[in-house]
């Protein structure tokens, strides 16, 4: 078992650059080649879907829920170290990525993510190449059978979308159902929805918050499958749930949108 365990998720906007490059028509705006790309997926689906493909997504935020694995008094445990979000609200997609995979290639954690290697993950790897990022350690970690891009090797990535579906065998549920039946929180007062407006109104650190608010979704989920998995014990979850609430409530006064989470946490625990 890996030491650091980073529980993350991006945010993302179209990248109009690649769009106007795409359609060959260079002077679009951003909004413009923003809503050309739906219309061109849309059309490319015939009319089923018009998500653009991972490629096209522009990294505006990476937050991340910092565990450290540690001997305990029934088996290993997660303290939580920080959650957070990779460089400020004036970090270029540059910086955000290569603080990822800067990560990756200096401690190499397990990762956690919902539904990361669907999505998170390509559009990461799409993004590093854009930018020439490099990371070696991606590539030679592990072996064949367990590495980062080993889809059973949930030691190096633990896609919990893939878990709880068994990898595909039933249905694969949203993170904000999968919240509901477990009794944490989901999606708060923003969607993935809002963050084009927010990005287009300059509103950053409001999309960097509610990134933190998911990643914090996710590694509750994750909880809640390592007790059932029996990686930590019903001991070892309530010290690490405590020492989460305790972490919110400690920050809730500079980052009110953690004390909302708290919050919520309390509604939907009942």
């Amino acid at each position: 078992m890996r030491r650091d365990v980073f529980v993350f998720d991006i945010e993302t906007v179209v990248d109009a650059d690649a769009t106007r490059r795409l359609l060959h028509q260079p002077d679009l705006s951003d909004a413009e080649a923003r809503d050309a790309l739906s219309a061109y997926f849309l059309e490319k689906t015939d009319g089923r879907n018009d998500f653009p493909r991972q490629p096209f997504h522009q990294v505006v935020a990476i937050s991340y829920v910092q565990f450290s694995r540690e001997p305990g008094e029934d088996g290993s445990e997660l303290v939580l170290k920080r959650v957070g979000s990779g460089g400020d609200a004036k970090s270029g997609e540059k910086e955000l990525v290569e603080g990822f995979f800067g990560l990756i290639q200096s401690r190499a954690p397990q990762l956690v993510s919902y539904n990361g290697r669907g999505f998170d993950v390509p559009v990461l790897k799409h993004r590093a190449m854009v930018h020439g990022v490099s990371c070696p350690r991606w590539f030679s970690e592990g072996d064949k059978w367990n590495s980062y891009d080993a889809r059973y090797a949930s030691t190096y990535h633990m896609d919990l979308m893939e878990l709880l579906s068994d990898y595909g065998a039933s249905a694969r549920c949203s993170m904000d159902e999968i919240a509901a039946v477990l009794g944490v929180p989901g999606k708060l007062d923003t969607s993935g929805a809002d963050v084009r407006n927010l990005y287009e109104s300059g509103q950053i650190e409001a999309i960097r918050n509610y990134c933190e608010t998911d990643v914090l979704t996710t590694a509750l989920i994750l909880l809640n499958w390592q007790r059932f998995s029996g990686t930590l014990s019903d001991g070892a979850y309530a010290r690490t749930t405590l020492g989460i609430r305790n972490y919110l409530q400690a920050e809730a006064d500079e980052r009110p949108h953690l004390g909302e989470f708290l919050a919520a946490w309390d509604v939907a625990e009942g």
